[in-house]
């Protein structure tokens, strides 16, 4: 009968504990956005800059959620978001880089 004790969780999309946390999904949020971006403009070659330099901060961004993230719901868009930020970033540097043609010329 443990079952009939839980909390009912069923609209939260695996935050079971039910508390709020607004730092973790901010973070979360500005992943996937940032992944969405380097992952969009990396199609394009002339955005080589800002596909690089998306997918970078969304790295970074992702990492630190993913180090303070307490719930699955939170690591699944974060991973999901590193994830478009990082062959994002990937590409961005096979066409130019963070300077690409900018420093050093």
């Amino acid at each position: 009968m443990a079952q009939a004790l839980r909390p009912n969780t069923a609209g939260s999309l695996f935050a079971t504990d039910g508390k709020i946390r607004p730092l973790q999904d901010s973070l979360m949020a500005v992943t996937l956005v940032l992944g969405l971006v380097s992952f969009i403009t990396s199609f394009f070659h002339g955005l080589h800059l800002l596909t690089s330099w998306a997918g970078l901060v969304g790295i970074v961004v992702g990492a630190y959620g993913q180090w303070i993230s307490e719930t699955t719901r939170e690591r699944t868009g974060l991973i999901l978001g590193l994830g478009a930020s990082g062959v994002g970033f990937l590409i961005g540097m096979a066409n130019g880089g963070l300077f690409g043609g900018l420093v050093g010329g």
